[in-house]
């Protein structure tokens, strides 16, 4: 498949919502055929109305605060010397992380479907943050689906959810993490669709899913391109763009704009879960060469076992800890236009630690695995290639699990 060149990706899909002819589509039940015909319809109403596009704007601009800062790491830059580090710091966003975008577009959407009730999932806690922050904003109800695992060691988040009056269901299923949460908010909208609005947290799932994602988080590439025209005069000639990924929410919204470019020009580099050193498992289902699968409702690269199972993950980061990956990073990998690669549990602790003692600021566990490629990458480059990182989380949710392993923490 093409790039067709000046059309929203999460657009080029075909009648069936695949992507490829191979990615994504709408594996679900037959109760939700017509819940999901519905939503489709509004996003694609909403999408193309001036008014629905005004209010969220001005939610960007007043509510999450836009733009977020893009800053040069001279300290970094310095330290490893080669190429010029650069960080978006989506984590400036109102509520800590790029989350937020997804959130406020569900729940205007949740507003325009005369539902009073909204769900989702969460594994580092920041979706059900944003989904519980923009709730109470929009006077919805919201009910969060959590796994067990993820509620102890994501306590910030879970505090911060209860206090905006959501409720977080416990998931004690399967593995206990977010692949499991997204199970149990399906099935919870199943017997629900007709009352409850469901948003999904990343870009996965049935195809509306991600197309309503992917329109929101591409606010982080309209600002990045604008301040990078800002900074250098015109788009760097050699540029490149380093993004964690686990469902692949915030990737996407930060290559968006830049997915036309030459490759050669703006290189896209997805950063995976490659967990602990000393363990097989992982949360790498692009650079580890899984095989395709079918998991919520959609066609992907998918951790399985030799049985073709759903297998278990592991990494330190809630937010990465996923055995699947959303359709456009499936596609992007195919085609060759992103590369992906992945760090393990150690390289993103460390990675943490540099970049903290070197900068002041403090990216959680997920966006610490793109700092580790950059580590890796910056020293074998010269000067005039730049490095952006999508700083896209705080590490105020991940301060227990960085003091456990680190010894301390301080922002």
């Amino acid at each position: 498949m093409k790039i067709t060149k000046g059309i929203p990706l999460i657009d080029q899909h075909d009648k069936n919502g695949f992507y490829g002819g191979k990615f994504g589509g709408n594996y679900v039940a037959e109760t939700l055929k017509k819940p999901i015909d519905d939503l489709t319809k509004l996003f694609q109403k909403c999408r193309n109305e001036k008014n629905f596009l005004k209010e969220r704007d001005n939610l960007y601009e007043t509510y999450v605060g836009k733009p977020t800062r893009f800053i040069k790491l001279q300290n970094l830059s310095d330290h490893l010397g080669g190429a010029q580090i650069y960080a978006k710091m989506v984590s400036d966003a109102n509520g800590g992380a790029h989350k937020i975008y997804n959130a406020i577009t569900h729940a205007m959407l949740c507003k325009k479907a005369k539902k009073k009730y909204i769900c989702t999932d969460t594994g580092a806690g920041y979706n059900g943050k944003m989904f519980s922050m923009v709730a109470k904003k929009f006077g919805l109800g919201c009910k969060v689906f959590m796994g067990t695992r993820d509620i102890e060691r994501q306590k910030p988040n879970c505090d911060a959810m209860r206090k905006n009056g959501a409720e977080i269901v416990p998931v004690n299923s399967g593995s206990k993490t977010l692949v499991d949460a997204v199970s149990e908010c399906i099935r919870y909208w199943v017997s629900n669709c007709d009352k409850v609005h469901m948003g999904i947290g990343s870009l996965v799932g049935p195809n509306i899913f991600v197309k309503i994602c992917g329109f929101s988080t591409a606010q982080i590439s309209r600002e990045l391109k604008i301040q990078l025209e800002e900074e250098f005069g015109e788009i760097p000639s050699k540029l490149k763009l380093i993004n964690c990924v686990g469902g692949g929410s915030s990737a996407y919204g930060f290559w968006s704009e830049f997915i036309d470019y030459n490759k050669n020009q703006i290189e896209l580099i997805g950063v995976e879960a490659g967990g602990p050193q000393k363990s097989k498992l992982h949360a790498a289902p692009l650079s580890k060469n899984s095989k395709v699968g079918i998991l919520h409702g959609a066609a992907a690269y998918c951790v399985q076992d030799s049985d073709g199972q759903i297998n278990k993950t592991e990494s330190i980061s809630s937010g990465l800890d996923y055995p699947s990956v959303s359709p456009i990073h499936c596609l992007l990998k195919d085609i060759g236009r992103a590369r992906y690669t992945y760090a393990t549990d150690e390289e993103a602790l460390e990675a943490f630690k540099i970049v903290t003692e070197l900068e002041e600021i403090s990216p959680s566990l997920e966006p610490a695995h793109a700092f580790a490629e950059a580590i890796k990458i910056a020293p074998k480059l010269n000067e005039s290639n730049i490095i952006v990182v999508d700083s896209c989380g705080d590490s105020l949710k991940d301060k227990d699990i960085i003091k456990k392993h680190l010894g301390n923490y301080s922002r």
